[in-house]
């Protein structure tokens, strides 16, 4: 193209604030580089990078600055940088001072509020970015094209939504309310793969010349000394970092303050208008303030703290060490003195029993295969779970995948039918070209995050253990043809963590593809990118708190607890992480019998919650403390005890407990006339 004398410069207005943020920015990096010099690129890969991306200061060819435009992706953050090229001759004019002023030195996109493309009628595409403080580096002029994969890329890495007000300008970390805020704030990773040399390849046609590769030689030292930077400080805040997949309580002890107070925002305004949408915030309450590092259990607590008693422990604990009943609508129960039952403080349900076996199955069958009484079905499995060998069989009773009055020859017809139907569907994104891929970003997209997630998902498990994994391959499959099943929902991280034990269970591709349907029938808000599903059950376990243990709820209001994002990776995936793999088998069919709530999930909350109340209140535990101990109890919860305690808790709640869930709430099937799936526009 042949270059023109003047562009449009109608953004000439960042100009000023924008040299002095990159004068500012130089010498900070500056600093950084030479006190990290030692330092390497600890895994940075490169997702992005494109030659010929201009800067032009003046509107005066002569003058202008070219150079490499990169997205680094490491761990779970994205930078930006661009690098002038050093030694052009044809821009004798531009100082080596003025490039420098203009290098844009690894800067992570949670300081970035939005980027705007501009198109021209003559001229070449260029895009402004603009920070969380209101300042914007130059355009950037993108002479060899790319502006859309730069954006495409940018999407596959952070929450990037275009605006409704102009729609050249895509919003950074930006959402609808304040919990979507939030969980941007904390950074909720995608399951990468974190390469260990950076990664420097190209698309065809953008491979940079040997002289453009020796003119920035030094640039990715410099990146990387910035990004070492940023990530030591990161690494302040977390101790012990763990998979990323999903890890959301070490997340959550990244919080700021300003996300917590705009989480209890949120509660409060959904106090006082039912459970109605909340207001954007501000694009001025933005900035993070990070803490310094992750609190830890406060030293010096006097020996013995008073703590509330429980309101529970009031009305059943016995003044006399004797052995009463209470009788309630759902049958006898004994009443124990908490002092015999370890410090537990609640009413204690009905024993658990066995697993159901098979000689007791069969008993709840017809000669052709009916379930006679379901409801004892339910109560049944509620009380004791299954047997491993049972549950490919009551599992698709329990989810809906088949009815509890169809018969042998009804099912094997359904699955007959349903197999046929699954190809089909299979075969649309098996069917895709590398052509057709190229130019369908959505389906890339989800193909790549189901990819890197699935080699993630439950690889100690001996089930998915080892290299090149049959079982691996079908988790991928499933979810892939999920994903065009249900395509306003698409896949989300954590979905994979749901399909696992099913397709333990299940043993046939078909089977559990539709039974993970049937899971997501009523789960699937909880993946919502509005949140709203997880809204609602974090409200609902909020209200039951209060309505169940009003000290500790008036406890977690004084510290700032109250969006009970400690409960979240709870919700999100059932307990998955909680529990090991087969508890977490039988806490789900448990929960699938929806015997005495739909919600027994949040009574569970609850539950555990109140096993450690006296804990989390002698201590005097702060927001980052309690995150830290609540992802501490992974693997250490006693599930039968729990779910006595769940059940208790959900006796003695009631009618009250069941006024604090909103109509609608997951796992309850949505409320007619609401959109199930309330997604974005694509950002492209």
């Amino acid at each position: 193209m042949q270059e023109t004398e003047l562009h449009d410069l109608s953004d000439d207005a960042d100009y000023a604030a924008s040299q002095l943020q990159g004068s500012a920015s130089m010498m900070r990096s500056d600093s950084i580089s030479k006190q990290s010099s030692s330092s390497d690129s600890d895994g940075a890969e490169i997702v992005y990078s494109k030659d010929n991306v201009t800067i032009h200061p003046t509107q005066f060819a002569s003058e202008r600055i070219g150079g490499r435009l990169k997205l680094i992706k490491q761990g779970s953050s994205l930078f930006m940088s661009w690098i002038p090229y050093k030694g052009q001759s044809s821009n004798a004019r531009v100082s080596e001072k003025d490039r420098n002023l203009y290098t844009i030195r690894a800067v992570p996109f949670t300081e970035v509020r939005s980027i705007r493309r501009h198109t021209p009628a003559l001229g070449w595409q260029y895009i402004i970015v603009v920070l969380s403080s209101g300042l914007a580096f130059p355009p950037l002029y993108f002479y060899n094209g790319g502006v859309k994969e730069f954006l495409a890329t940018i999407k596959q890495h952070v929450f990037i939504v275009r605006s409704s007000e102009d729609a050249n300008a895509f919003l950074v970390n930006d959402f609808q309310n304040p919990l979507q805020r939030t969980l941007s704030s904390l950074e909720l990773p995608r399951a990468v793969s974190v390469a260990i040399e950076p990664s420097t390849s190209f698309s065809a046609g953008e491979s940079p010349s040997n002289e453009n590769q020796q003119r920035i030689d030094g640039g990715f030292h410099n990146e990387s000394s910035s990004i070492s930077q940023y990530n030591a400080k990161q690494r302040q805040k977390v101790h012990d970092p763990r998979d990323l997949s999903i890890q959301v309580l070490e997340k959550f002890s990244l919080v700021t303050k300003f996300a917590r107070e705009t989480t209890s925002q949120l509660f409060r305004e959904g106090h006082g208008n039912g459970y109605g949408a909340i207001e954007r915030r501000n694009h001025d309450q933005s900035s993070f303030d990070y803490p310094e590092r992750v609190s830890s259990v406060k030293e010096n607590v006097p020996d013995e703290i008073p703590v509330p008693s429980d309101p529970l422990e009031k009305i059943y604990c016995l003044k006399h060490n004797h052995v009463e009943e209470a009788a309630t609508n759902l049958g006898t129960f004994e009443l124990i003195s908490c002092k015999e039952v370890d410090k537990l403080t609640l009413v204690w349900g009905k024993p658990r029993q066995p697993p159901l076996g098979s000689e007791e199955w069969v008993t709840f069958l017809d000669s052709e295969g009916r379930i006679v009484d379901s409801k004892a079905l339910r109560k049944r499995v509620f009380y004791g779970g299954v047997e491993h060998g049972l549950r490919k069989e009551v599992w698709a009773l329990l989810l809906g995948y088949h009815s509890y009055d169809s018969t042998y020859a009804e099912r094997e017809y359904l699955r007959s039918i349903k197999k046929s139907e699954y190809e089909t569907i299979k075969i649309q994104w098996q069917s895709i070209s590398p052509e057709q891929a190229k130019r369908f970003t959505k389906f890339r997209e989800r193909k790549g995050l189901i990819e890197k997630d699935v080699v993630r998902t439950d690889r100690s498990f001996s089930f998915y253990d080892g290299d090149d994994n049959t079982n691996v391959n079908l988790l991928r499959d499933i979810l892939l043809t999920y994903s065009f099943y249900n395509f306003d929902l698409g896949y989300c991280q954590g979905m994979s963590d749901l399909l696992s034990p099913i397709l333990f269970v299940m043993e046939d591709e078909s089977e559990s593809f539709w039974c993970f349907v049937a899971l997501m029938e009523r789960l699937g808000p909880n993946f919502n990118r509005d949140q709203n599903g997880m809204h609602s059950q974090l409200f609902a376990l909020c209200k039951l708190v209060e309505l169940l243990d009003s000290p500790l709820h008036n406890y977690f209001k004084q510290n700032d607890c109250l969006n009970y994002f400690f409960c979240f990776r709870w919700i999100l995936i059932q307990f998955k992480r909680e529990f090991e793999y087969e508890k977490t088998m039988r806490l789900w069919e448990v929960l699938w019998t929806h015997y005495l709530s739909e919600h027994l999930h949040l009574y569970v909350c609850v539950a555990i919650l109140k096993r450690y109340r006296k804990k989390i209140m002698g201590e005097q535990m702060d927001f980052d403390t309690l995150l830290k101990f609540i992802n501490e109890l992974s693997g250490r919860i006693d599930l039968d005890s729990i779910l006595r305690d769940a059940e208790a808790l959900c006796i003695c709640a009631g009618e009250n407990g069941a006024a604090c869930i909103p109509p609608g709430t997951p796992p309850s099937l949505p409320v007619d006339g609401l959109l199930l799936y309330t997604q974005q526009d694509d950002v492209l």
